[in-house]
């Protein structure tokens, strides 16, 4: 799942169409969800801890401009 999540990600920087990936992805999480709530059926109520996986550095924030207001340009043409 990490894979195809870093798959996507690379497409998404490169612009393309991620739709097939991501669609994979959510159906690797409805297996894992299943398997999550099989192990609960079980019995196992012991946490899962995932410490092996990295996470990727959070994106920065966009900078926000302000909008300024305009005039438009060419008025005493436009009214000729």
């Amino acid at each position: 799942m990490l894979e195809a999540e870093a798959i996507m990600r690379e497409q998404i920087m490169r612009d393309e169409d991620c739709a097939f990936v991501a669609g994979d992805i959510l159906k690797m999480r409805v297996v894992m969800s299943r398997l999550v709530e099989e192990r609960t059926v079980l019995g196992d109520q012991e946490p899962i801890l995932v410490s092996s996986a990295s996470r990727q550095p959070r994106a920065q924030k966009p900078v926000v401009v302000p909008l300024t207001k305009r005039r438009p340009l060419f008025t005493e043409q436009r009214a000729r």
